[in-house]
């Protein structure tokens, strides 16, 4: 349960005391709100131990009365906004006026309750009230948050595409230079090694780019009957090369009839991150066998390899943004850390469900389970 902290301010001690019995069994409770609140109570008689216990201690509401010995409730509001300290305030006075109401709220005031208040409106009052603070928390939350992702999309970005930018400027300096000879020939292996680190950056770039669009909800999405196999079968000769460098069998299990409401776009970044890793993460001479089927009105698509497989605390971690499994047999593999936190993302719009299974040295499969459309 949560807790505000909040400040009575009134020199009528019947005032104080009714406030904090009225609040002791009361909490709040919204259905969009993750956990209740409930109030913690704090006293002062007098505007000038309020303003001592506001720069002194964090508040979430005061309820403040205009009339006090000494500097005045209203003096008390004005010095919350000019020391600009973050509190919800609501005024209570028995000499409640339009014109004190208008000058509070110009003053920063949140509501104006006039004396004498029951018990239900003082709660109705404060359930406003934490319902706004519940919303500002999941403000401040998700713009935190945004700015941690921020940062890890450029630091990944600066990292990522570093190296390659590195390796090919030094090739590019090589031949320049003429160091291995004068002839073209001389610098196959450099210019491969450079179309490679470009291919590189260039799926980086895809990646971050398919990543922005769905964190943004702005893609636009065509959803229409697709057929699965010859989604599968596109991604296959897409990836025949990379197979072709690392000898690796790849095989589809597909009934041509299997089709279901989709967008082909997404399904196809689905389908080349699946493979692409399923390629990147096997044995030299290993095997690839996906699968496409129907299951009691599900679709599902499932990508095995005999590679290098994983841990089960690695599994746990896989679909993360920015996040890279680390071991001596993945050191020289490139990625980005985003393939499968995109996978992810895509199948939630489908509520499909995604089943790892994988043994270290034994291979890894992928299961998407996607219900009926």
């Amino acid at each position: 349960m949560g807790k505000l902290n909040l400040l009575v301010v009134d020199d009528e001690p019947g005032i104080r005391s009714g406030i904090k019995r009225i609040l002791e069994s009361f909490s709040v409770s919204y259905p969009f709100m993750d956990e209740d609140f409930d109030f913690e109570v704090f006293e002062a008689e007098s505007g000038e131990e309020a303003i001592e216990l506001l720069d002194n201690y964090l508040f979430d509401i005061a309820l403040l009365d205009n009339k006090l010995p000494g500097i005045q409730g209203i003096e008390v509001l004005e010095y919350i906004k000019k020391q600009n300290i973050d509190v919800i305030v609501v005024m209570i006075t028995s000499y409640a006026s339009l014109d004190m109401a208008v000058k509070a709220t110009r003053s920063g005031a949140y509501d104006f309750v006039p004396k004498p208040f029951t018990p239900k409106e003082l709660r109705n009052c404060l359930e406003n009230i934490a319902k706004q603070l519940f919303l500002r928390r999941m403000t401040q939350k998700m713009q935190q948050e945004g700015k941690q992702i921020r940062f890890q999309f450029l630091s990944v970005l600066s990292h990522e595409l570093k190296s390659p930018i590195n390796a090919v400027e030094g090739y590019l300096k090589l031949m320049l230079e003429k160091r291995n000879g004068h002839y073209v020939g001389d610098y196959t292996e450099m210019i491969n090694r450079s179309l490679t680190r470009m291919q590189e950056m260039r799926n980086l770039i895809l990646d971050l780019l398919d990543f922005t669009r769905i964190e943004s909800g702005k893609k636009l999405r065509n959803i229409k009957n697709i057929n699965l196999c010859e989604n599968a079968r596109q991604s296959i000769d897409s990836m025949q090369p990379m197979c072709i460098q690392k000898d690796i069998d790849i095989h589809l299990n597909c009934n041509d009839t299997i089709t279901m409401k989709a967008d082909k776009q997404e399904l196809d970044i689905i389908i080349n991150n699946l493979v692409s890793n399923a390629i990147k993460y096997n044995k030299h001479g290993g095997r690839i066998d996906i699968t496409v089927k129907k299951e009691n009105d599900n679709t599902i698509l499932s990508v095995a390899d005999t590679g290098i497989g994983m841990i089960k605390n690695d599994i746990e971690k896989l679909f993360e943004d920015f996040v890279r499994i680390k071991s001596e047999q993945t050191k020289n593999i490139s990625g980005t850390g985003l393939g499968l936190s995109i996978v992810k993302k895509i199948s939630d719009l489908y509520g499909a469900s995604i089943q790892v299974d994988s043994e270290p040295d034994q291979g890894s499969t992928f299961t998407i389970k996607f219900p009926p459309q």
